[in-house]
């Protein structure tokens, strides 16, 4: 009878090792590392609505406004500007490196967006400071991910072709509204997941 015991703990807890969580190995400087991502997110925040303004002519498009959306949906369907990846809170299904990933992915992306709106428009100092926000910003969370011992992905980014299907004033306008609109929104997503991430890195040291 107790050998059947200590078999049956033996199982119980080689059960709990397989099923448990892979929790990455963090350097001391990690939360660092994090706070400054953290850091170059709100100054990329705060720099969109400035850089909406000097480059978005047409009142009827504002960041802050929703009562256009119905009306741009044709266009945003035209346009097909490539969506920004999903974030989502960090889980057993959603792992640190999956978010860190996606991240560096959404941020190439905007990148490489802001460069084809950009050719089309006076603008182009701005959208420049705003493009450098972006690697500075991507190159912080490369730092993170490798506190973090993660291998950074290589984001797969093809050519979205947007600036051809950009032919007149009004939609080289409402492309660029489209875009920094979604990148305010990523943005925030970006923030949010490094604060969660912050706080999981603060409970496990």
């Amino acid at each position: 009878m107790g050998s059947l015991i200590i078999l049956s703990l033996l199982c119980s807890l080689l059960a709990m090792t397989i099923s448990a969580p892979v929790h990455l190995t963090l350097q001391t400087e990690f939360p660092q590392h994090v706070e400054l991502a953290k850091s170059l997110t709100k100054k990329l925040l705060s720099e969109i609505p400035t850089v909406h303004q000097s480059c978005i002519a047409n009142e009827g498009l504002s960041l802050e406004s929703t009562a256009e959306v119905k009306n741009l949906e044709y266009l945003t369907a035209v346009l097909a500007i490539p969506a920004s990846p999903r974030l989502s809170p960090i889980s057993d299904t959603y792992t640190m490196e999956m978010s860190l990933n996606h991240i560096t992915e959404g941020l190439q992306l905007h990148q490489h967006l802001i460069q084809e709106v950009k050719e089309k428009l006076k603008c182009a100092e701005k959208l420049t400071t705003l493009q450098a926000d972006l690697r500075d910003l991507s190159a912080q969370v490369n730092k993170v991910q490798q506190q973090a011992h993660i291998t950074p992905s290589e984001p797969q980014i093809q050519s979205s072709s947007l600036s051809s299907r950009l032919t007149g004033d009004y939609e080289v306008q409402v492309a660029t509204h489209l875009v920094l609109q979604q990148l305010q929104s990523f943005g925030q997503d970006v923030f949010r997941s490094l604060r969660h991430i912050h706080t999981l890195s603060s409970i496990s040291q």
